[in-house]
């Protein structure tokens, strides 16, 4: 308990080894899945369970030791420091990916495209290691080895989920000023339409991506153009897929009458999750599927 000012120190807690455990199974099943072997898909199966029984049983200790007031000022502050650098790590990786996109479509590109010098005069990149590129974008590669594809537009599903996304930041809103207000319907109005639209936002993603393979010509293997669509699009749907998930678990507590104006940084937490990866899609529908 936090008596006197003083700072609660966890107890001994077996959580942090199932997880590990449950990471590892899955590891290794993947591992022998892709070898070929029997076990594979039940290892994988096994981890994966295990992962989630334990996420459970953390979130409701944790949960029950906030609602008993076990957690002080100073928790409140170390909470918040380390989701706040879990969110710039976040950004970080983002940022990788988007200079990925950027070098290969504004140097790499046309670079080879041009003829970058190597030595001698009229030696060039271009004609040394592909005369027939053509520094366009979107490419495949030289001599269309990703075949034929359509690239993807922005005013189509795209567009509708923009839309999903920034209609679920007013909604996540919403429900957090029901929960200042004291609020509970508002709250609970909110989350359930912001963990809906996440939801639906990751359904039309996935059939944007059946479009994409069965109508378009466009995947994985279609070129620097085809990786980095599907490495940021997919990327960033499964970060809405834990967002509407930590969501979840958020509403869930909400409907059992958890979380108070003076304490729920479980809400801000999952808040300040859900509007980083609404801002992440705004520059990911300018630099992808617009430029």
């Amino acid at each position: 308990m936090s008596t006197n000012g003083a700072y609660y120190i966890p107890h001994k807690a077996v959580w942090p080894v199932l997880a590990t455990a449950g990471l590892m199974l899955m590891l290794a099943g993947f591992a022998n899945h892709l070898n070929g072997s029997a076990i594979g898909s039940g290892m994988m199966l096994t981890g994966f369970v295990a992962f989630l029984v334990m996420l459970g049983l953390w979130f409701a200790l944790q949960s029950t030791e906030s609602e008993s007031g076990m957690y002080n000022h100073g928790v409140g502050i170390s909470y918040r420091m380390g989701m706040m650098w879990f969110i710039f790590s976040e950004v970080m990786f983002f940022a990788v990916f988007f200079g990925a996109l950027w070098y290969a479509r504004n140097i790499s590109i046309p670079h080879l495209g041009e003829g970058g010098m190597l030595s001698g005069p009229g030696r060039s990149t271009h004609d040394v290691l592909w005369p027939a590129f053509e520094a366009v974008w979107p490419t495949n590669g030289p001599g269309n080895v990703g075949g034929e594809f359509e690239p993807m537009g922005a005013f189509g599903l795209p567009f509708i989920n923009t839309l999903l996304l920034l209609s679920s930041g007013v909604t996540c809103t919403w429900a957090h000023h029901g929960l200042l207000a004291k609020n509970r319907d508002q709250l609970i109005k909110g989350l359930l339409a912001t963990v809906g639209l996440g939801f639906l936002f990751v359904a039309f993603q996935a059939t944007e991506y059946y479009e994409a393979y069965h109508e378009m010509g466009l995947t994985l293997g279609s070129g620097i153009y085809g990786s980095t669509f599907f490495m940021l699009t997919g990327f960033h749907g499964f970060h809405v897929c834990v967002g509407a998930i930590i969501l979840s678990v958020v509403l869930f507590r909400s409907w059992k009458g958890h979380f108070t104006p003076e304490n729920h940084f479980a809400f801000e937490a999952a808040a300040w999750y859900w509007h980083f990866v609404d801002v992440v899609w705004l520059g990911l529908f300018i630099f992808v599927y617009i430029m």
